[in-house]
């Protein structure tokens, strides 16, 4: 028997996942950005058809019996204060917090950040798709429903008037990636960390699923196509296997093993 010793292969594979080169996804996360803004622009000019479907889009929640857009605005009108701080929120918190979500993964969990960041591309491309074929008023356009504008009326507002906002395009309500990017940040944290606390995420896409109802910027289906969209991508693009070091435990140092013995067992 050979007792000449030789280092397991598994040792020499690298304790954590290498992260990808920082202005290579720096470009695909501005990328990103760039397609869900410009990409929104470019399905303009329905504004006729985007108040047709809005109508079918309030009847038919009507038909399934959904919950009233209006009880949750209710809710936020006892006082000018909830109704701004619901303002701010969904003016605020969309972008900032995706982002902070990518870069807190890009330097502690690379394999989540990798993950996370096909899963938005996915859903952001999907998304892009459907202002062209189903444009979308919002219901805070619809008359004749008994919902206030609440950005208009109370303020801080990020449209203008439709006619002169060149800065996006108000008739692209379907899908929701307000809730969309909001539920994937929690599910992204809650697969990528081990703390019995993490489950608290959850409440990220549930204040954001009632800022988007109750300031009538969304309907309830376009956070259910949305969570449908998202479902679709979780489905087809598989987190990283869970690890003590992908899931934030372990040192990041290699752990050392036995020296196997070349030869043993023949």
């Amino acid at each position: 028997m050979n007792a000449r010793t030789e280092p397991a292969e598994a040792d020499t594979a690298p304790a954590t996942p290498a992260r990808p080169p920082l202005i290579r996804e720096f470009l695909l996360v501005a990328g990103l950005f760039l397609v869900y803004k410009l990409g929104r622009r470019l399905a303009i000019g329905h504004t006729g058809e985007a108040f047709h479907n809005a109508r079918r889009v309030w009847d038919l929640e009507r038909d399934l019996h959904l919950p009233h857009e209006n009880a949750v605005q209710s809710a936020l009108l006892h006082g000018d204060t909830l109704v701004r701080l619901a303002n701010t929120y969904y003016a605020t918190v969309h972008f900032p917090a995706t982002l902070a979500f990518l870069i807190w993964l890009y330097l502690r969990r690379p394999a989540h950040y990798v993950w996370a960041r096909r899963v938005l591309a996915v859903v952001t491309t999907a998304a892009l798709v459907l202002p062209f074929t189903f444009p979308l008023a919002p219901p805070r356009m619809l008359t004749g429903t008994g919902l206030t504008d609440t950005g208009r009326v109370y303020g801080p507002s990020v449209y203008g008037p439709p006619s002169s906002d060149h800065l996006s395009n108000q008739f692209a309500a379907m899908p929701s990636l307000h809730f969309g990017w909001a539920l994937m940040l929690a599910i992204g944290l809650i697969a990528a960390t081990r703390s019995s606390w993490r489950w608290l995420w959850l409440l990220h896409p549930l204040i954001t699923l009632l800022v988007i109802v109750g300031t009538a910027n969304h309907y309830w289906l376009d956070a259910l196509v949305a969570t449908a969209m998202l479902g679709l991508a979780l489905a087809a693009i598989h987190p990283p296997r869970r690890t003590a070091t992908t899931a934030g435990r372990g040192t990041g140092l290699p752990v050392p093993r036995e020296p196997a013995l070349a030869g043993a067992g023949r």
